[in-house]
């Protein structure tokens, strides 16, 4: 990794299958190790269940409420300063029950590919 400074860039942002808004923030083979998106999620709209392989993820909430599903745990509530950790190959979603939009990181470890993504919609267990 070298230093360098990245400044967000609002029309990045992108819709993606999952339902929510994602604006990539550091993802770059000069920094294999971790990345890092902006997650937004409107109001009433929930996630598809999905897992990814061999990659641990991070959601740090920054504004909104949401009501997280992640491996067998109960549902729970998430709001600003709160951390859900999820490790590989583990089942999540994410519902935004507020009436602002869910904003969120997520953080990646490794860095985040297309090919460890898996929806698991139709077959969430």
């Amino acid at each position: 990794m070298k230093a360098v400074v990245k400044h967000q860039d609002p029309d990045k942002e992108f819709y993606t299958p999952e339902n929510c808004y994602i604006t990539e923030l550091s993802n770059s083979a000069d920094d294999p190790d971790v990345s890092i998106a902006r997650a937004r999620v409107e109001p009433g709209v929930r996630t598809r269940w999905h897992r990814l392989s061999s990659t641990a993820e991070r959601y740090c909430i920054l504004s909104g409420r949401g009501r997280v599903e992640v491996g067998k745990l109960a549902p729970q509530e998430v709001k600003p300063g709160d951390i859900v950790l999820i490790p590989p190959m583990c089942r999540q979603r994410i519902t935004n029950v507020g009436e602002e939009e869910l904003v969120f990181l997520a953080i990646c470890t490794p860095r985040f590919s297309n090919d460890v993504y898996e929806d698991i919609e139709d077959n969430p267990v």
